[in-house]
C-alpha cells in the first residue's frame, strides 16, 4: 500500500472508514488556547511529544507551515517525496496529506492558521498572488537564495521568531499582535513562493526509499508495543529485511532496528515525562514482557534509570 494508505477505523457495520488518513483538528491537540486563529509551536516541542517519525495525517480547517532553522528531514507531501536539511519551509494547505521523518535535532517553527483567516488574508490583497498559491503545496529550501531573496529569508525567519516570542507572552494585546505577525508572515512567504522555483521532488528511485521509509515508520508506530521482529515487518512491507535495513541506513543513518527501538524510547521518555504510572506498568504498556528488561533497554541508551531519568525532567513538565 502506498504511505498514505492507512485503513480507518471500521464503521458498525464492519466496512472501513472511508477517512483512511487521519484528519486532525489541530487545536484540540496542542496546549494553550484551543480556539485561537493563529498558534505557535516549535517543531522540537512537537517532536518531543508525538515523535520523530510523524504517521501520514492532514489537517482539513488549518494551513500549517512548517519553518526549519536545524536539522534535515524526509518528507511525502501529498503524492511527491522530499528530502532537504535546513534552512527550509515547507507549506501544506488543508486537506493535504503528509507524513515526515526528522533527525534527532531538527528544530524550527510550526505556524498553523485557521483557513478562513488565511482565505480573509488572500481577499484583502487582491491579485497580488496566484490562487494557486492558497491551494498547493509546496517544499522550499531556502539556504540557497540568490542575494536578492536574501533579505526576505531573513524577515521570513524574524517574523517567525516573534511570532514565538509574542505567542509565548501575556502581554495586553497579545491576540491582536499575533494575529498581525501571522498576516506579516505570510506575506513574506508568499513574496519568496512568488520569487522562488519550490524544490523538485527526489527522482524516482529515491521517491520510492523515501515511500518504504515512511510506510516502515507507519508500521512501526502502529505496532512498536507489539514488539514485532524485522522479518514481520519486512513481510508487511513486501521487502526484504536486506531491503528494508538498507533503506532505513540511507534515509536516517539508522538500522531498521534502531528505527523501532528510538520509538519506542521516544514513548517511554513521553511517558515518564508525561505521567505518574509506576515504572513497571509502565514497562508492560510498551509491550516488554519483564520490567528488569526495560530498565536495562532504557538504561543502555540514556545513560540513566527509568526513575533517575523520570526525576531529572519532572520539573521541565509543564
Amino acid at each position: 500500500m502506498s504511505t498514505f494508505d492507512i485503513p480507518g477505523p471500521a464503521d458498525p457495520r464492519g466496512q472501513p472508514s472511508a477517512q483512511a488518513i487521519p484528519d486532525i483538528y489541530i487545536t484540540r491537540i496542542y496546549e494553550g488556547d484551543p480556539d485561537c486563529d493563529v498558534h505557535y509551536e516549535t517543531f522540537g516541542r512537537l517532536a518531543e511529544i508525538f515523535g520523530r517519525n510523524t504517521p501520514a495525517h492532514r489537517h482539513s480547517l488549518f494551513y500549517q507551515v512548517h519553518v526549519l532553522t536545524r536539522g534535515s528531514i524526509r518528507l511525502q507531501l501529498d503524492d511527491q517525496a522530499y528530502f532537504g536539511e535546513a534552512p527550509l519551509v515547507f507549506i501544506t494547505p488543508p486537506a493535504i496529506p503528509h507524513a515526515f521523518y526528522s533527525d534527532e535535532d531538527t528544530d524550527g517553527h510550526v505556524i498553523t492558521v485557521r483557513q478562513e483567516v488565511v482565505r480573509s488574508w488572500y481577499a484583502s490583497l487582491p491579485g497580488l498572488w496566484p490562487d494557486a498559491q492558497l491551494r498547493e503545496a509546496a517544499f522550499l529550501p531556502l539556504g540557497g537564495a540568490e542575494e536578492g531573496g536574501q533579505g526576505e529569508v531573513a524577515r521570513l525567519l524574524q517574523l517567525a521568531e516573534l511570532l514565538r516570542q509574542e505567542f509565548g507572552g501575556r502581554n495586553k494585546g497579545r491576540s491582536a499582535a499575533v494575529r498581525a505577525l501571522g498576516l506579516c508572515f505570510f506575506i513574506s512567504l508568499h513574496r519568496l513562493l512568488a520569487t522562488h522555483t519550490p524544490a523538485s521532488s527526489l527522482k524516482r528511485e529515491r521517491g520510492e526509499d523515501l515511500r518504504i521509509f515512511l510506510n516502515f515508520c507507519d508500521l512501526v508506530e502502529a505496532h512498536f508495543r507489539d514488539h514485532l521482529t524485522l522479518p514481520d515487518y519486512a513481510r508487511q512491507l513486501s521487502v526484504t529485511e536486506a531491503r528494508l535495513n538498507d533503506v532505513c541506513r540511507r534515509m536516517a543513518n539508522l538500522a531498521s532496528k534502531e528505527v523501532v527501538h528510538d520509538r519506542l524510547l521516544q514513548e517511554a521518555r513521553r511517558l515518564l515525562r508525561f505521567s505518574t504510572t509506576p515504572v513497571g506498568e509502565l514497562s508492560y504498556a510498551l509491550g516488554f514482557a519483564d520490567p528488569a528488561y526495560f530498565s536495562r533497554f532504557f538504561t543502555r541508551r540514556t545513560g540513566l534509570t527509568p526513575s533517575q531519568f523520570r526525576i531529572q525532567h519532572q520539573d521541565q513538565v509543564r
